[in-house]
């Protein structure tokens, strides 16, 4: 996906999120908010997961409270997320996990592929867990 059209699927999703939550308008403009995107290649149906995560109050993601916690407790630095100690198969089972948008007026621009989902929950915690 290009970053136009990233940002014009992002302004829409904003936009929906507004019309839906009224209280949500000025939060979104000033606020913490993420457009977080789960990709699994080579899986059919369903291999992407979206949400656009905003914190106050929590919402738009499925732990939406618990990660904004983590994201909070981390300053919003993705490099804090998760558990290093966590042991992980070997694996490989590809997921991508990108995040774009604004924390603590600052601009978030992440985007790793990780060899398996256990390996992106050890190093982003909750924040990719989209599918519920």
């Amino acid at each position: 996906m290009n970053r136009l059209t990233r940002t014009a699927a992002l302004a829409a999703a904003l936009m929906a999120t507004c019309l839906l939550a009224p209280g949500t308008t000025a939060h979104a403009a000033s606020g913490d908010w993420l457009s977080l995107t789960l990709t699994r290649p080579g899986t059919t149906g369903g291999g992407t997961r979206t949400a656009l995560l905003l914190c106050d109050p929590p919402q738009g993601h499925p732990k939406a409270a618990e990660v904004c916690a983590e994201l909070s407790a981390a300053e919003g630095d993705f490099s804090r997320l998760g558990d290093s100690a966590t042991l992980c198969p070997l694996i490989y089972a590809p997921v991508r996990a990108s995040a774009h948008g604004r924390w603590n007026g600052k601009p978030v621009a992440y985007d790793r592929t990780f060899g398996n989902a256990c390996e992106l929950g050890a190093a982003t915690g909750s924040v990719f867990a989209l599918e519920g």
